[in-house]
């Protein structure tokens, strides 16, 4: 791999994301709590660790789930110390909640629809007074710079819950939605160097047309483009043959982007076969070397032969 490919991926995403960025720093320098509202793959969540970073914020990461209970959130006491010391302060340990309070940090709460019903209620006057009260330990105010940012993906129904209109009632909400192909492309080119700029751009087009396509319910995102790359780069090295051959772009394809497709249930084709129908949409239809057309008739050749 070329040595100008990216070496911090933090900063890929932020690329075509000026409004975002300024968004989210008019966020945090507020004090208000945002929900980042989004596809997967479109930089949430490193978007806001270079303006965390950009900004000297410590940042906290928490990943939500449906195991993410409000203890684990918020903190417990050391079990194996209550019956010999009671509950004192001194053996309360601190959860990702209680850390960003005490310590001024930005608290991100990844996947927030995915977080169970009574752990998000926590969350509620914590957005609303900027403090909370942990029973047996007492009050704990957030200190100056502390921040909730949730991101979460509107179009995943799958083990998520409906956000209530307290919670959002109590954060501003920043729409994220997919950058433009002219950024994908140069994303995939930060992260795939030294691959030729139209073959790239048309890597980017079928991902793109992943998006919009009668039997895909959702799409692939920029991650799709960057490992097809990636995979065809290498690929050819393996096969000896240049990156824009035709079946070494189709197997990369089919590898990159199979699993990362959610098809409709009423979708005649497999997977495969849909991606297989994009590609050849985008990088046309493979001549057949079978072909009498182009003189390539073996055994006509060999019976002349005979």
């Amino acid at each position: 791999m070329a040595s100008d490919a990216v070496a911090d991926p933090r900063i890929v995403p932020v690329l075509g994301r000026e409004r975002e960025v300024e968004l989210i720093q008019a966020a945090l320098s507020s004090g208000t709590h945002t929900l980042l509202e989004g596809p997967p793959g479109t930089g949430k969540s490193t978007l806001l660790r270079a303006v965390a970073a950009a900004q000297h914020v410590d940042f906290i990461f928490v990943e939500g789930n449906a195991e993410l209970t409000p203890a684990r959130l918020i903190g417990h006491f050391d079990p194996s110390q209550i019956l010999e010391r009671g509950y004192t302060p001194d053996i309360f340990i601190p959860g990702p909640l209680v850390e960003a309070l005490t310590t001024g940090a930005l608290l991100y709460l990844e996947e927030i629809n995915r977080i169970p019903e009574e752990t998000l209620n926590v969350m509620l006057t914590v957005l609303s007074e900027g403090e909370l009260t942990v029973p047996r330990y007492g009050r704990i105010p957030a200190a100056d710079g502390f921040a909730i940012v949730a991101a979460m993906n509107p179009f995943d129904g799958v083990g998520v819950a409906r956000l209530s209109s307290a919670l959002h009632d109590r954060t501003c909400r920043i729409a994220v939605d997919y950058q433009s192909a002219q950024i994908e492309e140069q994303i995939v080119g930060l992260y795939v160097a030294g691959i030729p700029s139209g073959w790239r751009s048309q890597v980017v087009e079928v991902v793109r047309r992943t998006r919009e396509h009668p039997d895909i319910r959702a799409g692939s995102s920029v991650r799709g483009a960057i490992d097809f790359a990636k995979l065809a780069a290498a690929l050819a090295t393996v096969r000896h043959v240049d990156v824009t051959d035709w079946q070494v772009g189709l197997d990369a394809a089919l590898t990159a982007l199979t699993g990362r497709i959610t098809l409709f249930e009423s979708a005649s084709k497999s997977a495969e076969q849909v991606v297989e129908s994009i590609y050849a949409e985008v990088f046309g239809v493979q001549d057949d070397p079978q072909d009498p057309s182009d003189g390539g008739d073996p055994a006509g050749e060999a019976g002349a032969r005979s």
